[in-house]
């Protein structure tokens, strides 16, 4: 069904006259007539009469009347729910607990009066093809992993360097430090079951170990943060990283220590990517708060892999 015929025939019976319609949509009143008839056509049954006074809604025109008011209504909703700035901004952090999390809930409070989406899509692949798409406006990521390259069509900010810490239980030979160097942790395993192969944080971590020696193993099943959590607690041969904005909570049995890196820091970049022909106005408010908020800590105690962005 033609949505401007239904729009004149509205009109037309709002104003009680087909000339009146006209003036209205800024048509002819032969253009009006000509919808009309062809609405009536299409329904199969007379929508108006013609009187002295104008045009009156017949018996079927009143039943009609009602949802074609609510056919525009509808329209209008479905033409809203695309029309820029009126959607959310819908954007991928990876995981519920990690840094980019929090800037995002940063975010919020800061512009309370912007709707959000927020996602947690695993590999960068999903990420680029939902941006690429039109799914999600942005992700956190870092970028770019050597030998793939972020796409030509795909524009990214670094938004936060972000210290790693060690994560032991009480029992751990390194519990009581108040930090510990890069070089102390040589000869420590550090458990990371939650590495994918093929990731940007496994490829961050494979060049952390190459770079200082370091001993992480990948083993055994990613039952997720909380059976980590049990793990690292009962078992002193065991640390893991964390990220220092890493929102954890354990029981207080647990009694877990988080242990500053030092000489130097590895820190986990933290860029936000995006389409530069993505409209929406809520994307650009995103980026200059992170640019206000975050800047960049990076200096020469600090360490990242050689390949991730400034």
């Amino acid at each position: 069904m033609d949505l401007d015929t239904v729009r004149t025939f509205v009109a037309a019976a709002d104003a009680g006259q087909f000339q009146e319609a006209a003036a209205e949509l800024a048509v002819t009143q032969q253009a009006v007539s000509k919808r009309i008839a062809t609405l009536e056509r299409n329904l199969g049954a007379r929508l108006f009469t013609r009187t002295a006074r104008g045009a009156e809604l017949t018996i079927d025109g009143q039943a009609f009347l009602p949802h074609a008011r609510e056919l525009l209504r509808i329209a209008e909703r479905a033409v809203a729910s695309v029309r820029t700035g009126s959607r959310p901004l819908r954007v991928d952090v990876i995981n519920s607990r990690g840094a980019a999390s929090g800037l995002m809930r940063g975010f919020h409070r800061a512009h309370p009066e912007i709707d959000l989406d927020v996602l947690m899509l695993l590999d960068i692949e999903t990420a680029v093809a939902a941006i690429r798409s039109g799914a999600i406006d942005a992700s956190f990521r870092a970028v770019a992993v050597p030998g793939r390259p972020l796409p030509e069509d795909m524009e990214s900010v670094r938004v936060l360097d972000e210290p790693l810490q060690l994560l032991t239980g009480p029992a751990h030979a390194l519990a009581g430090a108040r930090s510990v160097t890069v070089a102390q942790l040589a000869g420590h395993r550090i458990w990371m079951p939650g590495i994918v192969p093929g990731t940007e944080w496994a490829a961050y971590y494979d060049d952390l170990v190459a770079e200082f020696g370091l001993t992480i193993e990948a083993t055994g099943p990613n039952f997720g943060s909380d059976a980590l959590l049990d793990t690292i607690a009962d078992t002193p041969a065991l640390a893991t990283f964390m990220g220092e904005h890493t929102r954890l909570v354990w029981p207080t049995g647990h009694d877990l220590r988080r242990i500053p890196v030092t000489d130097p820091t590895p820190v986990y970049p933290h860029s936000l990517i995006w389409r530069p022909d993505n409209p929406h106005p809520a994307l650009t408010t995103l980026r200059n708060h992170l640019g206000s908020t975050h800047p960049d800590r990076l200096d020469s105690e600090t360490w990242t892999p050689t390949w991730t962005q400034r």
